[in-house]
């Protein structure tokens, strides 16, 4: 029975030593998907499908296309990720306190017309993604409901006949580089700025989502040889052979 118990400690030793030496990766949600019910309609900005301006009510899926330091590409699919609906420009706006619960905010419409998508604040995080609107449904918008909205003058399709696929794609680059301002109820244009709080720019450089990596081994420089190997196989023989000396003196 000593004996068992010492070979399993040997063994559980060997192998969280190996656990240690040998490379990992972990995956990061660079591209914040998530999954999102509307009990009801819901209009939306961007470049979408043809007949997808106001979504049904439904289970949809977010995710970040592209990003940069000042402004994200969102792309909204279906709820098994095999249509996209909508590729939408939105700028980062920070709150001030984040939650651990997606929030999704919208822009309240008279009786009989859908709510208009807003906002949406990723988990854990305190900006999140102010969407854009052209021009003529921001200046609608903004007199409708109130509110200040973003929306930017430069001539984006409303609506495609495929949907946007890639970030090498014409219209993403035109999205990226799109001019943005923001519309008052009454009409004025502001600058942006005036209509959103940007996050510090220390905190959107460590939150801004990157494209997933591989963690590949470390390898030693050639010119180290086998050495450092030889030394750790030395080792661990040494391990092994105080470990069955004590055995045999448990034996014994």
């Amino acid at each position: 029975m000593s004996f068992l118990k010492t070979a399993t400690t040997t063994v559980f030793g060997l192998a969280l030593m190996g656990a240690v030496f040998a490379p990992c990766a972990e995956a990061s949600e660079w591209n914040r998907k998530t999954v999102m019910t509307f009990s009801g309609p819901v209009e939306i900005p961007g470049v979408h499908l043809k007949g997808w301006g106001v979504l049904p009510a439904g289970t949809y899926v977010f995710k970040i296309l592209d990003s940069s330091s000042d402004r994200h590409i969102v792309q909204i699919f279906n709820a098994d990720e095999t249509q996209i609906y909508a590729t939408i420009l939105a700028i980062p706006n920070y709150r001030l306190r984040a939650t651990d619960k997606t929030v999704v905010t919208f822009r309240e419409r008279p009786l009989g017309q859908p709510e208009a998508l807003r906002a949406w604040f990723y988990p854990g995080r305190n900006w999140g993604e102010e969407f854009v609107y052209p021009k003529a449904k921001a200046i609608e918008l903004a007199r409708t409901t109130n509110t200040t909205v973003l929306f930017t003058p430069a001539e984006i399709p409303v609506e495609v006949a495929e949907p946007v696929k890639t970030a090498d794609e014409p219209v993403v680059a035109v999205l990226k580089e799109a001019p943005v301002l923001a519309i008052k109820p009454t009409g004025e244009e502001v600058e942006l700025t005036q209509a959103v709080t940007p996050p510090p720019a220390h905190e959107l450089v460590a939150e801004t989502p990157a494209q997933p990596v591989q963690v590949a081994a470390q390898t030693l420089p050639k010119t180290a040889g086998s050495l450092p190997l030889m030394a750790l196989l030395g080792l661990l023989g040494l391990g092994g052979a105080w470990t069955l000396r004590l055995v045999q003196k448990r034996i014994l």
